[in-house]
């Protein structure tokens, strides 16, 4: 529940988004038709209109910016939310704000403007402006929100506003809790101490954290303690003690969360389904489906024929230099795992010798691989081999963002080595990922590469593949272990 704080919080930030948006709405209109040089780089053919034209549309921008960022959960005020999750939320949100805007303005110019305000073009807004908007809207506003983040975390630093947490259990599953909490001081969170029914000598004292009572003492030590946030981990043979927890701390103003300790099985977001009446968990759950696979598609349609149409020649190019330095084909078919395990034929350009396994069978690629030729080393050490996938892409066998697609013959054997393997083919293969961009690809810890994908199949969003693809330019194609 949002307390007077957060909601006071709330309200300051939908008021300087409006404000921030109506600034950055006349600075657009300014820069376009005024200042600067964008009037010389893009000629003005229908004349300049008058400021009054752009001021009837500022209560459309006014109302729409602060929609799309609600719908970007900009306003669920979240302490772990990092910079970068921020900044494409702003970004987002301010596209759909523009697009609400075009189709609104458009609406009321068609429907409910008069002979007299068509004509003279009222309500109309060009598109250079809407351009300039989006670039100086998402600068004001990620710039004031990165300040009140500065503002804030300097508090919690001090000691003040902190938010003070009970964590129940003080086995393995609450310390690590209390790690994770302790690991970001930033976040504004004190942890107060441990209840717990087993309190064993080895529970008291936990990186300076005092068990504090009985889960029987929860509700009362809560009240005495003003805590904030109650966070039950417990093993799940203690349910019914769970639930008395939850039960008695719901008669103080305590928000509870609940750790599950079956991790080990829940690997993907569950949701509550409905069997005639009866609740039905679905632990591997994934929201990439229905209109979120829709999108996604289209988005991988636009970017990769929108690629091979711009790396035509690069690819010509590249080709020509794979032909030269080694006798065989300049594009490399190879099989792979794909959705929901189907194999279907990957594309790269040609960087080993022709037979390159015929020997060794097929192995994972190492640091001095001399089975790569002369330009195949550059082309492995910079992805370059990797690009022909858009093809892929563009058949619809692979997206540009997704788990990186695995050969059969490790497929088989890792299934039955690391839990939940198999979950990583729920959606698409990518040509870039959440585990590629954080460093984990090519010859490294496979169980922390399933981490990482499987945290991207169950926060899949469309902020998200924005995000990857924009790590994936920003830290540059070349990576430690692509060899």
């Amino acid at each position: 529940m949002l307390n007077r704080h957060n909601r006071l919080l709330v309200t300051l930030h939908i008021l300087s988004d409006a404000t921030l948006a109506a600034i950055a709405f006349v600075g657009a209109y300014a820069l376009r038709f005024h200042f600067g040089i964008i009037p010389a780089l893009i000629p003005i053919t229908r004349g300049v209109p008058p400021l009054g034209q752009y001021i009837l549309d500022l209560p459309f921008i006014i109302a729409l910016v602060p929609l799309g960022f609600q719908l970007q959960g900009l306003y669920r005020l979240r302490r772990g939310r990092s910079r970068v999750d921020d900044f494409f939320a702003v970004f987002v949100g301010t596209i759909l704000a523009v697009v609400f805007g075009i189709v609104a303005t458009l609406y009321v110019q068609t429907y409910f403007a008069t002979p007299a305000a068509k004509a003279r073009g009222a309500f109309e807004v060009s598109q250079p402006v809407w351009g300039i908007f989006l670039v100086l809207n998402v600068a004001l506003t990620f710039s004031s929100r990165e300040f009140v983040r500065e503002l804030l975390e300097r508090r919690w630093r001090a000691g003040i506003g902190l938010k003070r947490i009970l964590i129940a259990g003080a086995g393995d599953l609450g310390r690590l809790v209390a790690d994770k909490i302790l690991e970001h001081r930033e976040l504004g969170y004190q942890i107060v101490g441990f209840v717990d029914d087993r309190a064993a000598g080895d529970h008291l004292g936990y990186r300076g954290l005092p068990l504090l009572g009985t889960t029987e003492d929860a509700a009362e030590i809560a009240a005495r303690e003003g805590i904030d946030h109650l966070y039950v981990a417990l093993p799940p043979e203690q349910h019914i003690q769970m639930l008395q927890l939850i039960e008695s701390t719901s008669r103080e103003c305590v928000d509870v969360k609940v750790v599950p300790d079956l991790l080990q099985v829940i690997a993907l977001r569950a949701r509550l389904e409905d069997l005639d009446g009866i609740p039905v968990i679905n632990i591997n759950d994934v929201p990439l489906q229905g209109f979120n696979s829709i999108v996604k598609r289209g988005t991988d349609i636009v970017i990769s024929s929108a690629a091979l149409v711009v790396l035509a020649i690069p690819f010509w190019v590249i080709a020509v230099l794979v032909k030269l330095t080694s006798s065989g084909k300049v594009f490399y078919r190879q099989e792979r795992m794909g959705l929901d395990g189907k194999p279907f034929m990957i594309y790269k350009f040609r960087s080993m010798y022709e037979d390159a396994e015929a020997e060794t069978g097929p192995v994972f690629a190492s640091e001095q691989d001399p089975r790569r030729t002369p330009i195949g080393k550059l082309l492995r050490r910079s992805n370059i081999d990797e690009l022909p996938q858009l093809w892929n892409v563009l058949k619809g066998d692979m997206s540009i963002v997704g788990p990186r697609p695995e050969r059969p013959l490790f497929v088989a054997q890792f299934k039955h080595k690391i839990p939940q393997y198999m979950l990583r083919h729920k959606v698409k293969a990518g040509i870039t990922g959440w585990a590629q961009v954080n460093g984990w690809r090519g010859n490294t810890s496979i169980e922390k590469r399933i981490e990482y994908d499987l945290y991207y199949i169950e926060n899949w969003s469309v902020r998200l593949d924005l995000k990857i693809m924009w790590l994936t330019l920003l830290r540059g194609f070349f990576h430690k272990h692509a060899y």
